[in-house]
C-alpha cells in the first residue's frame, strides 16, 4: 500500500477533496482516518492483505500481450493488464478485501455499500463473506435490473441487496441511500465505499488498496521489456481502476496518463457521464471535483450504457491530475465501446466489461496512430459475462 503524495492533511489534492459532510459523519471520518493510519503501520495488517491478494484474490493478474489487437489496430503494442481475471472478475475485489480487513480491524461487524455495475457489490459481498461480516448493498433499480447476474451472486454471499427507487435510479442513488443509512447507523456500522470519491479519507485509501495494480504493471513491465510503458490508458467513472493503475507512476513523467469517461449518446446530447470532459467543479457525495450539473447547479442526470460509468461525478485526484494536465481525458460513445467490446472478443477471446470496453475502443484508435516500438497499457478491468443482456438488447440480439 502506498501513502506517498497527495492528498494534504485535509484531505486535497490541489484544491480537490475535502469533506463535506453532515457533523454527525465527522468524527467517523476522523476514526476512518486514525484507523487507516495504524493500519498501515501495522506489518500484520500489511501481510494479511498481500497474503488474501496472493491466495483469495489471485494476484499477480498477468500483463497480457494482446497480440491479435495490436496486429489489428497496425501500430503500437497494446498489452491488457488482466483484472478480470482476480477473484469475482474485477478489480473492485482488491478495495473490497483491504477495507473488510479495516471494518474487521475496527470492531464494525455491520457493513454498508452501494453498486453500480454490481462488481462492487459482488466484491464486498465475498469479502464479508470471508471475514464473516455482514453485507448491505444499495442497488438503484436501473442497474439491479440490467445487471441481475451480480444481484444473485451477491445474494449468493449472504449479502442483503436493498434497491433505489429514487432519482435516476442509478449509482448515484445508490451512493444517496447509503450514506443516509451511515448517518443513520453511524456506531456500528463501516461504509466499505467503492471507488476513489466521497469525503476524505476514501479517495486515499481506496487509491492505495487498488495501487497494487500500478505497482504489479511497473514490475512485469521492467522484468520482460526492461522499461516502462509509454501509456497507461483506462476508463473512469468514479475512477478507482484508473487511479490504482496511474498513481504508481505518478514521478514518471514519460509515461502518459489517458482516461476515458462515458460519452453515452454522444456529448453534445447531454445523455453521457463524462464530467472530466465536459462537466464543471462542484460538491458531490462529500468532495469537491468534476462534476454533472445543469444551469441551475443541481447535478444532471446521466448515462452511459455501461452502469459502473453511470456517474455524475469523479474523484478529486483525478481533478487534480487534470487541472495539472498529468493526465489528459477522453470520451468514447455508448456505440464505440460496443465496438470496442466486439474487437477484443474477435481477435483474443476475451469477453470485457463494457467499462473497460470504453478503454479497449480507445487505445486500438491511439495504437494505429503510433508507431510500433510505443507501448500501451490498458487496464481491462472487469469481464463482461455480466453486460451480454445489455449488448443483445443494445444490438437486437436473443440470447
Amino acid at each position: 500500500m502506498s501513502t506517498v503524495d497527495r492528498p494534504d492533511s485535509r484531505g486535497y489534492f490541489g484544491g480537490y477533496g475535502g469533506k463535506f459532510v453532515p457533523e454527525t459523519l465527522m468524527a467517523a471520518l476522523d476514526e476512518l482516518e486514525h484507523a487507516y493510519r495504524e493500519a498501515c503501520a501495522d506489518r500484520g495488517f500489511q501481510n494479511e492483505f498481500k497474503q488474501l491478494c496472493r491466495d483469495y484474490i489471485g494476484r499477480p493478474t498477468p500483463l497480457y500481450y494482446a497480440r491479435q489487437l495490436s496486429e489489428h489496430a497496425r501500430g503500437a503494442v497494446i498489452l491488457l493488464k488482466r483484472e478480470d481475471l482476480a477473484h469475482t472478475g474485477a478489480h473492485k475485489i482488491n478495495n473490497a478485501v483491504g477495507q473488510a480487513l479495516l471494518a474487521r480491524r475496527m470492531g464494525k461487524k455491520r457493513v454498508i455499500a452501494e453498486t453500480g455495475a454490481g462488481q462492487h457489490g459482488v466484491a464486498t459481498a465475498a469479502a464479508c463473506a470471508l471475514l464473516g461480516l455482514d453485507a448491505i448493498v444499495y442497488m438503484g433499480e436501473v442497474d439491479i435490473e440490467r445487471q441481475s447476474p451480480n444481484v444473485h451472486r451477491m445474494k449468493l454471499m449472504g449479502a442483503e441487496v436493498h434497491g433505489v427507487a429514487s432519482g435516476s435510479r442509478t449509482l448515484k442513488d445508490a451512493i444517496n441511500e447509503a450514506i443516509r443509512d451511515w448517518v443513520t447507523n453511524v456506531g456500528d456500522t463501516y461504509y466499505l465505499l467503492g471507488s476513489v470519491v466521497g469525503p476524505h479519507p476514501y479517495p486515499l485509501l481506496v487509491r492505495d488498496f487498488q495501487s497494487v495494480i500500478g505497482q504489479e504493471t511497473r514490475e512485469q513491465m521492467l522484468a520482460e521489456y526492461k522499461r516502462l510503458p509509454d501509456y497507461l490508458v483506462a476508463c473512469v467513472g468514479g475512477g478507482s481502476n484508473s487511479i490504482g493503475l496511474f498513481h504508481p507512476f505518478f514521478h514518471d513523467g514519460e509515461v502518459e496518463f489517458v482516461g476515458v469517461e462515458a460519452a453515452g449518446r454522444g456529448l453534445a446530447t447531454k445523455q453521457h457521464a463524462a464530467p472530466l470532459t465536459a462537466g464543471k467543479v462542484g460538491v458531490l457525495h462529500g468532495a469537491k471535483s468534476y462534476l454533472m450539473e445543469d444551469d441551475n447547479g443541481q447535478i444532471s442526470e446521466t448515462h452511459s450504457i455501461a452502469p459502473g460509468l453511470d456517474y455524475p461525478g469523479v474523484g478529486p485526484e483525478h481533478s487534480y491530475y487534470k487541472d495539472t494536465s498529468r493526465a489528459r481525458y477522453v470520451a468514447v460513445t455508448d456505440e464505440q465501446a460496443v465496438e470496442g467490446f466486439r474487437l477484443l472478443c474477435a481477435t483474443e477471446g476475451i469477453i470485457p466489461a463494457l467499462e473497460p470496453a470504453h478503454a479497449i475502443y480507445h487505445a486500438a484508435q491511439m495504437a494505429a496512430d503510433l508507431p510500433a516500438e510505443k507501448i500501451i497499457v490498458v487496464n481491462l478491468s472487469g469481464r463482461g459475462d455480466k453486460d451480454l443482456d445489455i449488448i443483445a438488447r443494445f444490438t437486437g440480439e436473443k440470447i
